[in-house]
């Protein structure tokens, strides 16, 4: 059970615990989201949690039945391949302004999460996920367009991560780890020469390789 929140609005902090929890797959796709079961499990009451489904309803990551509640949109390889030409695109735009402004804090904070990302591994001994990892491959993702002056850009960034975070954690236990760290070394280096050709080049390589690991793994991806 993911508690919800402190310092937040009781709907703010039931959005984002169930946020979470799809995105990390606890709550598998088409799962029904029973007001009595949400309750118990994230200790709050019925108005948040109404507040939070209507707003994960406008982002999409839940659908509402007519008269039968909510679910947990469902995935399929459809989106998948369209979620991952749209971060191309939109992470394209974000590469080519943040490498033209060359913004030195960006870059530092793109190289220290790097580091921190490079002294851990995605599995953990047990063969179970490294929550830490994810945290610093997650940063050093948005690192990557920290330094775009378009802020409605990196707004679509992150959400486009998130999205593809939810496919990737669906296979990321039973996925072995490729050359990852290779893979994000060449976007750091391409990063440090400015070349944003080849940073883009790499992202959807990267980006493409996640999906056919995904395709591959997870079979009830519905088309």
């Amino acid at each position: 059970m993911r508690m919800v929140k402190t310092g937040l609005t009781l709907g703010s902090s039931a959005y984002e615990a169930i946020r979470f929890d799809i995105i990390e797959g606890r709550i598998e796709p088409g799962s029904k989201l029973q007001f009595d079961g949400l309750k118990e499990r994230y200790q709050i009451g019925i108005s948040p949690i109404r507040e939070a489904l209507s707003r994960l309803q406008s982002e999409g990551w839940v659908d509402r039945e007519e008269q039968r509640g909510y679910r947990v949109a469902q995935v399929s390889k459809e989106e998948l391949l369209e979620l991952v030409k749209t971060r191309v695109l939109i992470e394209g735009i974000a590469v080519n302004e943040t490498l033209a402004k060359r913004d030195t804090k960006a870059e530092e904070d793109l190289v220290i999460a790097f580091h921190r990302m490079s002294k851990l591994h995605r599995l953990d001994s047990s063969g179970n996920r490294n929550p830490e990892w994810e945290k610093l491959h997650r940063q050093f993702h948005l690192s990557l367009v920290a330094g775009c002056n378009m802020k409605w850009v990196k707004q679509f960034c992150e959400q486009l991560f998130d999205v593809a975070e939810r496919y990737r954690l669906l296979f990321a236990v039973a996925n072995p780890e490729r050359r990852e760290l290779e893979e994000h070394r060449n976007m750091l280096d391409a990063y440090i020469a400015g070349d944003a050709d080849k940073l883009r080049g790499l992202l959807q390589s990267h980006y493409q390789t996640t999906v056919d690991y995904v395709l591959q793994h997870v079979s009830y991806l519905h088309a």
